[in-house]
């Protein structure tokens, strides 16, 4: 599978809420490396996939309460 740049709308305000998604991007398979512009009015999370889809990462925002949309076309 190809690597590539996902990139999703969320609601991850602060350093608090991105904290709260850390642990599981940093150890969920298949991401490369990820961040979170908070300065965003989008608050845009872009992951660098090594086969994780963007299902899965919605799945992991969501399961910590949080909301994410995917802007890959």
């Amino acid at each position: 599978m190809e690597n590539k740049n996902l990139q999703f709308k969320t609601n991850l305000n602060c350093g608090g809420c991105v904290s709260k998604v850390q642990a599981d991007l940093d150890n969920a398979s298949g991401v490369c490396e990820w961040n979170v512009d908070i300065n965003n009015s989008d608050k845009v999370l872009t992951v660098k996939s090594e086969g994780i889809s963007a299902d899965e990462v919605i799945a992991i925002i969501k399961s910590k309460g949080f909301t994410a949309e995917s802007l890959n076309a």
